[in-house]
């Protein structure tokens, strides 16, 4: 399969996207209406085709792949136009902006049995699989919480607030790793810059069986931190993405004359490989594509992830209103290959 790719969208993310799929020796072309971007896009792809518009890689059967990396209220109409030219589909997150929509979409790609993958960056991270690998083997017993920071200085939007820039990695993972929607949400937010735009949020799940989860995120923080600590019955692990350290320790604790006392041990670093996570989710589309395999982080998820979002927000706009959620659906995707 090769120059088969087109990217939608070359601009703060979708530069990225295209750097990749170049170097795979699988880009095919460029859509980019702004002049920036596209000169952007000749200087990372040279002799590879920009156009102004996606009508001419929809209209070409050699193209078999389209990646949207282009302002969230587009995603519906394009992703839905290259199903319509019989491509499969990968849309940066969030899916759509709109819930319905995205259900839609998703129903739409299956009519048209159509691949459709959500750009959910951080489940292709080698520290997140390796994380995943070791809740599945038993390794860290019961999940009891899970903890997700993600804080930085800026990027300070107006488009959006932080719920929405920076919450949708951390609650992919939770979904994941928890393997089941939440029963219930609360958030809250503060909005210090621009009024009505969180700057900071704090969004806490609840689910079926006492697990619980904590996502804290913020733009106006003094140091970066990204960083997720799973605790079970058994052991706790530590991922810091800055640092480069997964690191597991062992839970213990003893009853001395009736109280509870915590045996500290020191924690052992757990390997991983890497490889960089956006390289892993460009193979990981190529791959479905040539094996019409359903994507990890399918349309599905996409739609559950939204989900969550949504409700939170809707919580941060109660002031920390409860919001009880429905755990029918289950967010379980097939492993990846």
């Amino acid at each position: 399969m090769s120059g088969s790719i087109a990217v939608i969208g070359c601009g703060y993310w979708g530069r990225n996207l295209v750097r990749n799929i170049h170097q795979m020796g699988e880009l095919a072309a460029v859509v980019e209406p702004f002049p920036a971007g596209a000169d952007q896009a000749r200087e990372i792809a040279p002799g590879v085709p920009v156009h102004d518009s996606p009508d001419a890689v929809f209209a070409d059967p050699s193209i078999r792949g389209v990646m949207i990396a282009t302002p969230a209220e587009t995603h519906f109409a394009l992703a839905r136009a290259a199903i319509d030219a019989g491509k499969d589909v990968f849309v940066e997150k969030p899916l759509t902006i709109d819930l319905g929509e995205a259900r839609a979409l998703v129903a739409h790609a299956e009519a048209a049995d159509r691949i459709l993958m959500v750009g959910h960056l951080l489940e292709y991270h080698p520290a997140i699989l390796k994380l995943r690998e070791l809740i599945d083997a038993g390794e860290l017993g019961e999940l009891r919480y899970v903890v997700s920071n993600r804080l930085n200085l800026g990027k300070i939007r107006t488009e959006e607030n932080a719920l929405w820039s920076f919450a949708p990695h951390d609650m992919a993972v939770v979904l994941r790793l928890v393997g089941k929607l939440p029963t219930e949400i609360v958030a809250t937010g503060g909005s210090y810059i621009s009024d009505g735009i969180a700057d900071i949020t704090n969004t806490q799940l609840r689910f079926e069986g006492g697990i619980r989860a904590h996502v804290f995120v913020s733009w106006l923080h003094p140091f970066k931190e990204q960083k997720l600590v799973v605790i079970g019955s058994k052991r706790m692990v530590s991922f810091d993405d800055v640092a480069k350290e997964l690191v597991m320790w062992n839970l213990q604790v003893d009853w001395q004359y009736g109280q509870p006392v915590p045996v500290k041990h020191d924690g052992v670093p757990v390997s991983y490989d890497t490889s960089e996570p956006l390289r892993n989710e460009c193979e990981h589309f190529l791959e479905c594509i040539e094996h019409h395999r359903t994507p990890l982080t399918d349309g599905h998820s996409g739609v559950y992830v939204l989900q969550l979002l949504h409700a939170a927000q809707h919580s941060i706009d109660g002031n920390g209103q409860r919001i009880d959620f429905g755990s029918a659906e289950s967010p379980s995707a097939p492993s990846r290959p």
